[in-house]
């Protein structure tokens, strides 16, 4: 009697397709930004047609969705998992420094890695652009952990006010920012002493200056603000 082996599975020809198109998006949002990133420019990347890109993902701005859904996971993961850690420990004045350090090291890990290092630009410049409320991407992927950081900055502080919460939180991200932005200006005004592509020192740097100015913050001049 004959046997005959199980046919493996194959992959189908649209999953494979959906797979490039995810792929080649993210280095054009990341160099265009999502109002200059064409679909066309993004099928061309693919070698797919224009049609495939509004059959899986609906329209350009679904596409931009599909990645963030695809890459934020792991970025919010990596920041509870510090918040977690941070929690744990009982020091108000050591745990500050793990809090900062769940906030800013997921994102400059983007910057050692490719392709990460493209969804870092992309999560910059959704960051700056004027129409990121409208689309609602950092309400529903990135909020619920930004509650929890602050949430974490204001038990290290208990005595500061909701206001000074918030603005330590997002003068944090702007100077993240700005570093995660940074393609080459500080090594040129620095005579080369100064890599922000390392990200691990540009880390290191960043976290060791927000802590300090956390801690040492003059409240004189805007308690009552």
């Amino acid at each position: 009697m004959m046997t005959t082996k199980p046919m493996k599975k194959r992959a189908e020809p649209s999953e494979s397709a959906k797979a490039r198109i995810l792929a080649a998006a993210e280095p054009v949002f990341a160099e265009w930004g999502f109002d200059a990133a064409t679909v066309r420019k993004i099928s061309e990347a693919a070698g797919v047609p224009v049609a495939l890109i509004n059959y899986h993902f609906g329209s350009k701005e679904g596409l931009y969705r599909a990645i963030f859904e695809t890459r934020a996971p792991t970025i919010m993961d990596q920041r509870i998992a510090g918040l977690r850690l941070a929690r744990a420990e009982p020091d108000l004045d050591r745990r500050i420094d793990l809090v900062v350090k769940a906030l800013i090291y997921p994102m400059f890990s983007l910057r050692g890695e490719s392709p990460s290092a493209d969804f870092g630009r992309i999560i910059v410049r959704e960051m700056s652009d004027p129409q990121s409320e409208a689309r609602g991407i950092f309400r529903d992927m990135f909020d619920p952990v930004a509650d929890m950081l602050t949430a974490a900055i204001a038990e290290c502080f208990p005595d500061w006010t909701v206001k000074e919460v918030h603005w330590a939180y997002h003068t944090m991200l702007g100077a993240m920012t700005i570093l995660m932005t940074d393609n080459g200006r500080m090594a040129r005004l620095s005579n080369g002493e100064v890599q922000s592509d390392d990200w691990e020192e540009a880390a290191l740097h960043m976290c060791a200056i927000l802590v300090a100015g956390l801690k040492h913050r003059d409240r004189s001049q805007t308690r009552g603000v």
